[in-house]
């Protein structure tokens, strides 16, 4: 594992907008045509010395003022035969971030992250247990999406779909994700549709008002995991903010308004939210066709006071939401033996004093 960070010194192209990066080469007297021809290489995740339609000294100035990326690759870990990647980054600050890539027949799927670790602090998440560290800027959201794209070309895949699930709350660091999936989607960048693009959301309820108010077809995931408050409370302590009374409201808005589907995300767990009466509670809550379930087994975490159900649980809770008129997805766990549950990584980076944990004032 390398131990490096990005340097901080230097910008990352993500991190300089057309008019600032034109304004850099038209200092070295290189023609207009040099943006198009650079941002084409970078959007194809491609080094400076890769670029060879660029002359040798436009190549070396580019080298010395910025780097490629705003990410560090620090760690790559492989699991499922190659078909899920979990990827520890190095930012500046001494930072780390994951991304798990995750490869299927007809699609491949990015989980992206858009905070050093997570403000909600749910007690059975791997990153809210962590220290919370910073918001990410559209750069460096980016510029995930741009090695993921890299690393599937080489394979001959394509990046199709991308989920804001993986560390931290997409809501809280609202704008810069907006920014970056309008980069991600636009012609000129990855080219992904909006529909294939999905945001979780623990709760913020004004926040997904605004989402729904931006007109965009992107898919909303609501990290449910209950369906009574006194239980929310404790699994997702926002919701003692944004109670269900709110929360159920608001999805309900957001699909009317986006027409698209609310996915509500549920991570079992054993004897806690995977029970007859918190089946019967989630049909009566989402009674009306709202959404789709999303159920996740849980993912063990060093430490979480919680356990996996057994896989005939599973069934049998999800066979009961069917018979109540729900439609039920049991998600395909991956990367377990390389321990992908999002923050994992983070955590033995903290533990290794890659990423220093912070210090309270």
């Amino acid at each position: 594992m390398s131990t490096k960070s990005a340097s901080p010194l230097r910008p990352a192209l993500s991190q300089l907008d057309d008019d600032e990066l034109g304004a850099w080469l038209s200092r070295r007297g290189a023609p207009g045509y040099r943006l198009v021809q650079i941002r084409a290489r970078y959007w194809a995740g491609s080094q400076f010395a890769a670029m060879q339609e660029l002359p040798a000294p436009l190549r070396s100035d580019l080298e010395r003022s910025f780097r490629s990326l705003a990410l560090d690759p620090l760690q790559r870990l492989e699991a499922d035969q190659g078909l899920t990647t979990k990827i520890l980054y190095g930012l500046d600050g001494g930072y780390t971030v994951e991304a798990v890539l995750m490869r299927y027949a007809r699609r491949s799927t990015l989980c992206i992250s858009s905070q050093v670790g997570c403000p909600i602090g749910c007690p059975f998440c791997a990153t809210g247990r962590g220290p919370f560290g910073r918001n990410l800027t559209p750069g460096e959201i980016v510029d995930q999406a741009v090695d993921a794209a890299r690393i599937l070309r080489a394979e001959g895949r394509q990046l199709t779909h991308v989920v804001f699930m993986g560390m931290g709350e997409p809501l809280a660091n609202y704008d810069a994700v907006l920014e970056a999936i309008g980069r991600i989607c636009a012609r000129s960048g990855l080219g992904i549709s909006p529909r294939r693009i999905t945001v979780s959301t623990a709760g913020l309820v004004p926040r997904m008002t605004r989402l729904a108010a931006e007109g965009l077809p992107l898919t909303l995931a609501i990290s449910l995991h209950a369906a009574r408050d006194e239980l929310r409370d404790e699994l997702v302590p926002i919701n003692s903010k944004y109670p269900l009374d709110q929360l159920i409201p608001a999805a309900r808005e957001y699909a009317r308004i986006s027409r698209r589907r609310v996915s509500f995300e549920w991570v079992l767990l054993a004897g806690v939210n995977d029970t007859d009466r918190d089946a019967r509670e989630l049909i009566g809550l989402l009674r009306g066709g709202v959404g789709h379930v999303n159920l996740i087994p849980f993912n063990p975490v060093d430490g979480a006071d919680y356990a996996e159900p057994e896989p005939a649980r599973v069934r049998a809770f999800a066979a009961r939401l069917t018979d109540g008129g729900l439609l039920v997805t049991v998600r395909d766990t991956r990367g377990r033996e390389s321990a992908a549950a999002c923050g994992q990584l983070r955590a033995r980076a903290l533990q290794a004093g890659i990423e220093p944990a912070p210090t309270l004032a």
